[in-house]
């Protein structure tokens, strides 16, 4: 059953904050292998998930998304452990509703299913087609069983597998969240430009549209622009925290001008050595400040994101969140604080430090 106050009506109160970028946080923290980006630690290390999922929350995510990315059969098969599909899958989303459901700051998060790209589709072959929607409705299928309040498909980067998922949503009667991934070409991959896609999309009956994954904030905004300019009603954003450019849009070729000394061994920064490549907070908070002008207001942060720069984000958005008490308190920096208390010949180091 869907919460008293859903996706749409707290969007017509105020910007909803989303915490994406699960794959590449337990990465870090040793839970998903890189490349392979499987979703398993539902089931290995559930109080891994179960934490990020909290600390995310902390920060003031107010959507707790089911981390069922790439939790698709396709995937499951090329990894051989189909078998654990439906398991982890449930476990996931079981999971997210528990996050959501203890959120101690007062009104109860929401809880999204997620589905996503599927790896297969391909605009010329109807088998491919067909099994990439039997793929969805199952997991759809799943997310409602186990108490989803919306449902989000995201990183897709055809058209027409963004139209599939959303037909497979639509069949739950639930807040439709559908965002799209644009690779270095500027379209979709047949022949859409972004806006002219989140239009369909939205002409179809999404909810909300807009962009996520792919492109960091400098190259994603131009088309966000568009897509404003296009589409009424809520749109998202949820770029990578990574400085992508005019020439290299997209964090798939970013090169590393940093002067590293070991590059990475299969020969790009993606999706392993993009390090140097990494925003900062501040960047990040300007980057909400401008969507939030823009009038997007469904607003995260994708791969490379952590609770801190969805912190950023929250608070961009006006809220005061649990993680807010530990925002920065440089006044009482030994060397570069403020604090009247704080001895002058210590200060004096700090432009030697």
């Amino acid at each position: 059953m869907a919460r008293p106050n859903g996706l749409m009506e707290r969007l017509n109160e105020r910007p909803v904050v989303c915490a994406e970028g699960f794959l590449f946080e337990l990465e870090r923290r040793g839970y998903v292998a890189a490349g392979e980006f499987v979703p398993v630690v539902s089931l290995e290390a559930p109080e891994a998930l179960r934490m990020l999922h909290r600390d995310f929350q902390r920060a003031g995510s107010d959507i707790v998304q089911a981390f069922t990315y790439n939790g698709h059969r396709e995937k499951m098969r090329l990894i051989g452990q189909e078998d654990l599909l439906e398991p982890m899958n449930r476990a996931a989303l079981r999971i997210a509703r528990e996050v959501a459901d203890s959120n101690p700051g007062g009104e109860a998060d929401l809880m999204a299913g997620n589905i996503s790209n599927t790896n297969l589709w391909n605009p010329d072959d109807p088998a491919s087609q067909q099994e990439a929607r039997s793929m969805f409705e199952e997991m759809c299928r799943w997310a409602v069983e186990e108490g989803a309040d919306l449902l989000i498909g995201e990183t897709f980067y055809y058209t027409g597998e963004a139209l599939c998922a959303l037909e497979a949503m639509q069949q739950h009667r639930l807040p439709c969240v559908v965002t799209l991934a644009v690779m270095g070409d500027n379209r979709m991959q047949d022949g859409d430009t972004p806006a002219a896609a989140c239009q369909r999309l939205k002409q179809a009956g999404a909810d909300v549209v807009g962009l996520n994954c792919f492109r960091g904030p400098a190259t994603m905004m131009p088309h966000l622009r568009e897509i404003r300019d296009t589409v009424a009603g809520p749109i998202a954003a949820l770029p990578v925290p990574y400085r992508t450019t005019p020439e290299h849009p997209t964090f798939f070729n970013l090169p590393d001008d940093q002067g590293c000394t070991c590059p990475s061994p299969h020969g790009r920064t993606f999706p392993t050595a993009l390090d140097p490549l990494y925003m900062n907070r501040y960047e990040i908070r300007q980057w909400a400040r401008e969507a939030l002008e823009l009038g997007i207001r469904y607003l995260g942060v994708c791969c490379g994101n952590n609770p801190m720069l969805t912190r950023e984000v929250a608070e961009v958005a006006g809220k005061i969140t649990e993680a807010s008490r530990f925002s920065e308190r440089m006044a009482t920096h030994f060397l570069y604080g403020t604090n009247q208390r704080l001895a002058k010949h210590i200060k004096a180091h700090g432009d030697k430090a």
